[in-house]
């Protein structure tokens, strides 16, 4: 069979992402913040962008009306091949604004945000400096205060400590019983019963059945079991739960309090603003440069000026980058109100009652719902954040899972999870419900769950066992 080579046409449909679809991707994503940081930089590297203001006038315009251009000009110019005006028209004129869709809130108190509190650890350097005056013990004591985490635990070992020096173990133990008496009671301590044990000496408890219970049946102690203490010390019930009451109001995690999280403020993407036709969803554009093609640079484009052909390239390439620019934000801005809207349409109750009419939701139903791939819906959610009547909510949050009820009704997996914590939080603390006796609560409300279900459900709320959670007193 002879071998030939020869030429055809075949016509196919692919995908291809251009440019200008890439950019339109990158931007659904990013956060208010994000998106500002990056319009910032365009406008620091594309000389055709520049940030518009009310007080800032446009151009004066030539007074004669500016020539046609023709679709090739003397230079054997193309520019004029796609139709710009059609497309961008908007953003070519001059006095172009964008619009203004955010409302001036008012923003947190000033002290609330330049608050200096100290640490923990300044709180113990600065009783060492105070306490100590030898120099060797005063080295160790900062090793060793630089090894205790925000709870107070120490956590390296006294020969790691050692190591540091290196310095004979049984200094670093003496320095560490000289930190181990430093306010807050308990802070150095190696592990929960150090911890506590030294917390009851400094109250003067050394010797007590408490220290005891702690010392020698610290499992029967966090489970509760006091008739086995009673058993174990030789003691009456009414004893052992009067020792538990004493335990109780020891603390753990005795550094914490010196360590206070910081706030986290989160600037919303979405204000859900109620109106007299329902709700609306509102960009929060604060913070975002609002751009335009400068009419100065645009005018080197013109037939009539007098421009290199390095410099109009130049400007060409530039203008194209700042158009599809304007057109991916402006793109990006409508896709998320149109997700904000559709959200709205399918929470309505939850806006108006709270988190118990919260319904199920996919990403399926709002992708539908706006005519959009659930892709672009996904990126649209991910870390944006809606300001609703009912507070701050990221938009993730608004789609879960639905439970089928026994009335034909789909539940939503958090509407269940508040109801699991709204009935431990109304039981009897001397006798709190098992998994099972919530399971069959909310059988009697039409929502038939499993009693691993509910097990689960309680741990991601971080609720303990009924057993821990029992007081006998």
């Amino acid at each position: 069979m002879a071998l030939s080579q020869k030429l055809s046409a075949r016509l196919s449909h692919k995908l291809i992402l251009t440019p200008s679809l890439q950019q339109a991707i990158k931007l659904l994503p990013m956060t208010t913040i994000e998106l500002a940081e990056l319009l910032n930089q365009e406008i620091i590297e594309n000389p055709l962008l520049e940030e518009s203001a009310e007080d800032i006038p446009a151009p004066e315009v030539a007074a004669e009306a500016e020539p046609v251009p023709d679709k090739t000009d003397e230079k054997g110019d193309t520019w004029d091949d796609a139709d710009y005006e059609y497309f961008f028209g908007d953003y070519l004129n001059d006095d172009y604004r964008p619009k203004q869709t955010y409302e001036v809130r008012e923003l947190p108190p000033i002290e609330n945000m330049l608050a200096n509190r100290g640490s923990l650890a300044d709180h113990l350097k600065w009783q060492l400096s105070l306490q100590t005056a030898d120099p060797l013990t005063r080295e160790i004591g900062e090793a060793i205060i630089g090894n205790i985490d925000d709870d107070g635990m120490l956590v390296a070992s006294i020969g790691e400590i050692a190591s540091f020096g290196p310095w004979p173990v049984a200094v670093v133990e003496k320095a560490l019983e000289h930190i181990q008496s430093f306010d807050p009671i308990g802070v150095g301590a190696r592990d929960l019963q150090e911890c506590l044990l030294l917390q009851l000496r400094g109250a003067g408890l050394a010797g007590t059945p408490v220290e005891a219970l702690v010392q020698d049946h610290l499992p029967l102690l966090q489970n509760h079991r006091v008739p086995e203490l009673a058993k174990a010390l030789g003691l009456p019930p009414e004893e052992i739960k009067a020792c538990l009451e004493v335990v109780r109001h020891l603390d753990p995690k005795p550094g914490a309090r010196y360590t206070p999280a910081d706030s986290q403020y989160v600037v919303p993407d979405i204000y859900i603003i109620k109106t007299e036709d329902g709700y609306r969803a509102v960009l929060n554009e604060e913070g975002l440069p609002q751009l335009r093609i400068s009419p100065v640079y645009r005018r080197l484009l013109d037939k009539g000026s007098e421009t290199s052909d390095e410099t109009r390239a130049y400007v060409k390439d530039k203008f194209r980058s700042a158009l599809w620019l304007l057109k991916s934000v402006d793109q990006r801005q409508k896709t998320i109100v149109k997700v904000a809207t559709s959200i709205i349409t399918f929470q309505g109750e939850f806006l108006d009652k709270g988190i118990e009419y919260l319904r199920p939701l996919v990403l399926r139903d709002v992708a539908d719902d706006i005519g959009m791939h659930e892709s672009t819906v996904s990126r649209v959610v991910n870390n944006k954040y809606m300001h609703t009547p009912q507070g701050v909510y990221e938009m993730k949050y608004f789609f879960h899972s639905g439970i089928s009820s026994s009335y034909g009704e789909n539940v939503s997996s958090v509407t269940i999870k508040q109801r699991i914590k709204k009935i431990i939080e109304g039981e009897d603390p001397k006798r709190p419900m098992s998994d099972s006796k919530i399971m069959n609560v909310l059988h009697g409300e039409g929502l038939v769950l499993a009693r691993r279900t509910i097990a689960k459900y309680r741990e991601e709320l971080r609720i303990p066992t009924s057993n821990q959670r029992k007081v006998f007193f």
